[in-house]
């Protein structure tokens, strides 16, 4: 290890207390000068926070953005989402690997540059889209840029010198409504929370009805009720948790609020703090999402230098609550609020049992009310204009706004704020979509939608949604849709119980078969097969959903599989002669008696 190394290494130590709460933190913090951990450096951490280097490894292995191999020290990850596929990111994905003459996943010969795919990178408006060094973000990638950037990895410029237009992130709020186009809220939801009372506002909250924006749609009041009367161990705070892990792919409305509104956000934790009592907060940032680590902090800054944060909050003695920001390191089931706090706690995010719930027993044991970007931003708002205000913008059982991630084929991608309760149909209009086939909304954990349901509305009692509203046109075909969304659920699953971890991973591997033109009607009912035991059977929700593309897809898209599952006899998905192939080599025969006819 060099000395450089080691430096840094201590660095990470010291700036987080050497805590094992802090070991992400610190081992994406190393990594940045590093490139890679090399089991001379995962010692050294562990030996730093107090942990075997087996546990350390252990946790660094689960997130995709730790790497346990080289790569290069230009690190592109080009995003795969089934929309930008569409968009042409493999293509060009591709194309810069040949203008480099270096292999997708390889590193170059100099060990300048290595070249991968990422699941989603929240930029499904601003692509083709990449992450360089999961730091910064490269977006409108075309042909021209891709050759200019490879011009520039072969002379080893520094990523500093690139044009800064490569990295412009444009917000495309196309549709705004009250949490969108609000002036900043600086203090004045405090100041009504502070006139009306912990208890009034919670009471507006219910009045409100507001449901949690993260795709469960738990009553939020009931929630942070439920967490304040829970009891808090000794020395111990009750704990606000924004979750900005907004992982499903197709979703980036959470990543437009953040650099649009963050003050509305921070805004409504401090509110949640005030009812619920809590002192410590955590914004839990996606890795993605790196590219906003210094604007959020400097908007934490600017609160507590306003008062608006940290102790004596408006000068009110006791109102003491203060935020930190966690970075994520890649792990799409950290958007699971339990695996989140497995992960804010430094460890491996894998989703708890439960009951006891996050409420009562949530960070290192405290009750803990974990939210989404956009519920925070709506109760900040809330407690300020008063839960009637609320009520009245949507539908019954599904009050206020919903912001929409809208992405694919369609003329104007973007977010789109409507009250709850619009169609199907009438978002399609707005963002200039044509000739449309299919939609899937909330991600490929929501629902995938045919024409003649495009009249179904937005709305926990019809079509619920997280946010994404992803387009495809008649040229897309809905089995390599749901085939890619497969291949996403197989490379994310935490790996933690047998259904999921296998279940994806034969699913996946069914898909492949069938694209491979092997199929067969067997092949069909062992994919219903799957798709009963996954929802039955897996550990946590985001298990359960791992199959909803292919059980609605075959449901509304019968053709697009039915012409894959003709063979009226089952077809092997690879070949068994060939498997035999090592056999022969070692008892020297290559006759006719040593080989397997294979049948149709």
């Amino acid at each position: 290890m060099t000395t450089a190394t080691a430096a840094a290494i201590d660095a990470a130590l010291r700036r987080h207390g050497g805590q094992r709460v802090a070991l992400v933190q610190i081992l994406r913090e190393v990594q940045a000068h590093t490139q890679w951990l090399p089991p001379a450096v995962l010692t050294a951490v562990a030996d730093g926070v107090g942990l075997t280097p087996a546990i350390v490894q252990g946790v660094a292995s689960f997130y995709r953005f730790f790497h346990l191999q080289p790569v290069g020290r230009v690190h592109l990850l080009f995003s795969d989402n089934v929309t930008d596929r569409h968009a042409g990111s493999r293509r060009l994905a591709g194309r810069l690997c040949e203008r480099l003459g270096v292999a997708l996943g390889q590193v170059s010969a100099n060990g300048a540059v290595s070249v991968g795919y990422t699941s989603c990178t929240g930029l499904g408006d601003q692509g083709p889209a990449a992450l360089v060094n999961q730091h910064q973000v490269l977006t409108r990638l075309d042909e021209t840029r891709i050759d200019d950037l490879a011009r520039r990895l072969l002379a080893e410029e520094p990523t500093t010198a690139w044009p800064a237009a490569w990295h412009r992130v444009v917000p495309q709020i196309r549709k705004a409504g009250p949490l969108l186009a609000s002036p900043p809220l600086l203090g004045e939801s405090l100041q009504a929370l502070l006139a009306r009372g912990a208890d009034a506002t919670l009471t507006e909250l219910a009045t409100a009805a507001l449901r949690g924006r993260g795709g469960a749609g738990f009553d939020t009041a009931r929630k942070w009720a439920l967490c304040r009367a829970a009891p808090v161990p000794a020395g111990g705070t009750r704990v606000v948790v924004c979750n900005a892990d907004e992982g499903e792919p197709g979703t980036f409305k959470d990543r437009v609020l953040l650099s649009e509104q963050a003050d509305a956000v921070v805004e409504g934790m401090t509110v949640a703090a005030r009812v619920l009592g809590a002192s410590q907060g955590f914004v839990y940032l996606r890795g993605e999402y790196r590219f906003l680590l210094e604007h959020l902090a400097s908007v934490l800054a600017r609160r507590r230098a306003a008062g608006l944060l940290g102790r004596g909050i408006l000068g009110v003695e006791g109102f003491d609550f203060d935020i930190a920001i966690h970075l994520g390191a890649g792990a799409y089931v950290c958007g699971e609020e339990s695996a989140l706090i497995e992960s804010l706690e430094g460890k491996r995010g894998v989703p708890r049992i439960r009951p006891p719930f996050p409420v009562a027993q949530g960070y290192l044991g405290q009750p803990t009310v974990v939210n989404n970007v956009e519920t925070f931003a709506a109760a900040a708002h809330i407690a300020g204009r008063g839960g009637a205000w609320w009520a009245g913008l949507g539908v019954p059982g599904s009050t206020g706004t919903k912001i929409h991630s809208v992405s694919g084929d369609c003329e104007r991608p973007g977010v789109y704020e409507f009250p709850f309760g619009v169609t199907v149909a009438e978002l399609l209009a707005a963002c200039g979509a044509r000739d449309t086939l299919m939609v899937q909304v909330g991600g490929p954990s929501g629902v995938a939608l045919a024409a003649d349901e495009f009249q179904r509305r937005i709305s926990f009692d019809d079509v619920p949604s997280a946010g994404a509203f992803m387009v495809f046109d008649a040229t897309r075909d809905p089995f390599e849709i749901a085939h890619g969304f497969a291949e996403f659920f197989a490379h994310e699953s935490c790996g933690f119980c047998t259904p999921c971890r296998v279940g994806t991973e034969l699913v996946k591997r069914r898909f492949d078969k069938l694209a491979r033109g092997h199929g067969s009607v067997f092949d069909g009912a062992e994919l219903q097969a799957l798709e009963s035991l996954l929802h039955g059977t897996t550990h946590c929700g985001l298990g359960a959903t791992a199959t909803n593309p292919l059980r609605d897809t075959l449901k509304r898209f019968p053709t697009a599989y039915g012409r894959r599952l003709q063979g009226p006899r089952f077809v092997p998905g690879f070949d068994l002669d060939a498997e035999l192939a090592p056999a022969r080599r070692v008892t020297g025969r290559d006759d006719a008696g040593a080989h397997l006819a294979q049948e149709g």
